[in-house]
């Protein structure tokens, strides 16, 4: 049995991988801004006692602030709790830490990203905010003795932006959400569950987390648009507005480490929503 620390426990991702991890035996020990003895990943002092007196096996880092879609302040977080958090695993003596990333921080090109290539370091604002606070999560992360990344693709599912009654679904209709030729690659957050729950046999790395078929926005958005029941964008084809937005290979993952999501494709994805 190993104890886990779960960090963003009350989170979209971790209302789901508790009781995954409890079902394979793990304690699982929450820790969440909210609720009764809650912490905050920005009081360096109390994420410090809070970790120590856990005595964990392994940290898993799930903490998110994205229920605004204020970006900067997920970076920030990124950063700062990150850091917080490390520092309090590494005092404590954690062997282990698993945390959750982002599978379009990568350099522009045309053929999906593989975990080798670089990120796009030297993207314009506001782009190299989100950037810069992946790099220093990963960064911090990577002290630990033993660390997996999950480099998620674009989260869609119940409680996430791309769900019936979520943020995307809200914007569509004003035209946020555009439907041209940027690709991406997508996550049900159920499969990211399930991700977390077995990176904690995988070894040290960063992995893409996303499923099998990249897709242009050109063809993924109208099918979410038609399963929430909202207006669809105009299509626009042509070049991609955004040459970083190449999508990414889970191939890292499935082939291995033997993971395979139980959505292969947002197209059957989408038909749940």
């Amino acid at each position: 049995m190993t104890r886990v620390l779960l960090a963003g426990a009350t989170g979209v991702i971790g209302r789901r991988l508790g009781p995954l991890l409890a079902a394979r035996g793990h304690e699982v020990v929450p820790l969440a801004r909210t609720g009764p003895g809650a912490v905050d990943l920005f009081d360096r002092d109390g994420v410090m006692a809070a970790v120590a007196a856990a005595r964990p096996d392994v940290v898993m880092h799930q903490v998110t602030t994205l229920a605004s879609g204020d970006l900067a302040a997920n970076s920030r977080l990124r950063q700062v709790g990150t850091r917080n958090l490390v520092d309090a695993a590494l005092a404590a003596g954690v062997r282990r830490i698993v945390a959750q990333g982002i599978a379009w921080a990568y350099e522009p090109g045309l053929a999906p990203a593989t975990e080798d290539t670089p990120f796009d370091a030297g993207a314009p604002e506001p782009r190299r905010t989100s950037v810069a606070g992946v790099a220093a999560l990963e960064a911090a992360v990577r002290e630990a003795p033993e660390w997996v990344v999950l480099r998620y693709g674009t989260l869609y599912g119940p409680d996430t932006w791309f769900a019936r009654g979520g943020l995307m679904a809200q914007r569509a209709p004003a035209g946020a959400v555009r439907a041209d030729a940027d690709v991406s690659s997508l996550l049900h957050v159920d499969d990211a569950a399930s991700a977390a729950a077995e990176a904690l046999d995988w070894p040290s790395g960063a992995v893409n987390v996303c499923d099998d078929e990249p897709a242009p926005a050109a063809e993924w958005v109208p099918a979410f648009c038609a399963a929430v029941g909202v207006p669809a964008p105009p299509v626009s084809t042509g070049e991609r507005p955004h040459a970083w937005a190449r999508g990414a290979s889970n191939r890292h993952a499935r082939e291995g480490l033997g993971w395979k999501p139980a959505y292969p494709s947002w197209r059957t994805g989408f038909a749940g929503l």
